[in-house]
């Protein structure tokens, strides 16, 4: 139940991020429910990865590539979706960063332990 609970606050987050950024595109709330659970397959699969692979230029920016690789899956994800769309890559990096704080409040807010 809770592993729903976290999808959909996920997917109101990707939801929200258009509302907040003009150059993020969401068609509906069914594309953003599809669109969180293929990031949420990103991030666990694919980033892991790039995440070790990057390790030397992670530690040389003291974790700022971080943001980058963030950016990355979320642009990755936009061009496999359709009905999400990211204008460009630093339009990607910007709209994962509201993204992860969007969701990590109503996370904060909706998921008590």
């Amino acid at each position: 139940m809770r592993l729903l609970l976290t999808w959909l606050i996920n997917a109101a987050a990707l939801f929200a991020v258009p509302f907040l950024m003009k150059t993020v595109y969401v068609e509906n709330f069914i594309v953003a429910l599809v669109a969180a659970l293929v990031l949420g397959l990103v991030n666990v699969l694919i980033k892991p990865i790039l995440v070790l692979l990057t390790l030397p230029v992670t530690v040389l920016t003291l974790g700022l590539f971080i943001f980058i690789v963030n950016g990355l899956m979320f642009w990755v994800v936009a061009n496999f979706v359709s009905g999400f769309y990211v204008a460009s890559f630093w339009s990607a990096v910007a709209g994962a960063l509201l993204y992860s704080l969007i969701s990590w409040a109503l996370s904060a807010l909706l998921l008590k332990k």
